[in-house]
């Protein structure tokens, strides 16, 4: 507790000398409820430690929902929308299908709307859900600026931009890299599947073409998970609840489950960064967390480029 402590303290002073160098984000602040809605942090926060005490494995669902969220059209909240007769929503594409918790949110927003209506983001609310739920797994502690607003489009067309599970360690460099992120950040990004699991129908494809860079009592397991259909699931790493640097060990003994994992070891771009995360546990949770920080900022909608949704599930 006291190095995650530390860890915060250094993290808020980078963001209060660093956030400005971020584009478009110069509405965003720490304290952006502390007069309008003083308790929506306490509430988010509470929420997610409920819901996460019910179920453990909601915590990769609500990390994967705000990146889900943030890769397409920014951190707007538009993979909250539900979809409608005339349009086809972010959140009912097959890339999106593995997402959960959204009832969390929901639940959330209720209780926000009920002390300060109109005034917290669903875009918000969701970045400071993924942020407890890493702290609640045993992850690093870290604030995070608020101030985002929610977002008008959500259409299952722009989900294309999502990196899928086969891409190799340069792919995922240049799909991270146009969005403003390093090698480095991308590596850390990725401990995210410390937490959750993955369908067979992402890495079945693995079994078939006999990818070298598995293990083969990797792929023995893989291949009796695969026999119970497409959606049965597998975890990612050994302790698929709780938020370490488990996975980038996994990655060392060729045991990544997605061919995109066990890519960064396989790439001599990025294997020197995952043999180090592996061995220094401090040193992953502060660069995940400043690479967290990161995406939160990305293309936030700001004043009339966005609005507070009453409901997170439908523009207003």
């Amino acid at each position: 507790m006291m190095i995650n402590g530390l860890l915060l303290v250094v993290v808020e002073m980078v963001i209060v000398v660093g956030l400005p160098g971020f584009p478009g984000v110069e509405g965003l602040r720490m304290d952006y409820y502390y007069m309008s809605c003083p308790f929506a942090e306490m509430i988010v926060r509470n929420t997610v430690d409920s819901a996460l005490r019910r179920d453990p494995t909601l915590a990769a669902g609500l990390v994967r929902m705000h990146f889900h969220d943030c890769f397409i059209e920014g951190c707007d909240g538009s993979v909250l929308i539900d979809s409608t007769k005339r349009n086809t929503a972010e959140k009912d594409s097959p890339a999106n299908l593995s997402l959960r918790g959204y009832e969390v949110i929901d639940n959330a927003k209720d209780q926000i709307e009920a002390q300060c209506p109109g005034v917290v983001s669903c875009s918000d609310i969701l970045a400071m859900a993924a942020r407890d739920a890493v702290v609640w797994s045993g992850g690093p502690a870290y604030d995070i600026p608020k101030g985002r607003k929610d977002g008008r489009r959500s259409r299952i067309e722009d989900t294309i931009n999502l990196p899928p599970p086969s891409f190799n360690a340069s792919q995922l460099i240049d799909i991270f890299g146009k969005h403003g992120f390093t090698a480095q950040e991308m590596v850390a990004l990725s401990g995210a599947h410390t937490l959750g699991v993955a369908r067979c129908s992402s890495f079945k494809q693995r079994l078939s073409n006999q990818d070298l860079s598995m293990d083969s009592s990797i792929a023995k397991m893989l291949s009796r998970t695969c026999s119970r259909g497409d959606n049965a699931e597998q975890p990612l790493d050994p302790t698929s609840t709780d938020f370490d640097n488990a996975y980038f060990g996994a990655l060392q003994g060729k045991a990544g489950v997605l061919f995109s994992d066990q890519a960064l070891f396989s790439s001599p771009r990025t294997r020197g960064l995952v043999n180090s995360y592996a061995m220094n546990q401090a040193m992953f949770f502060f660069d995940f967390q400043w690479a967290m920080i990161k995406m939160g900022t990305l293309d936030v909608k700001e004043g009339s480029g966005g609005e507070v949704r009453s409901n997170c599930r439908r523009i207003n």
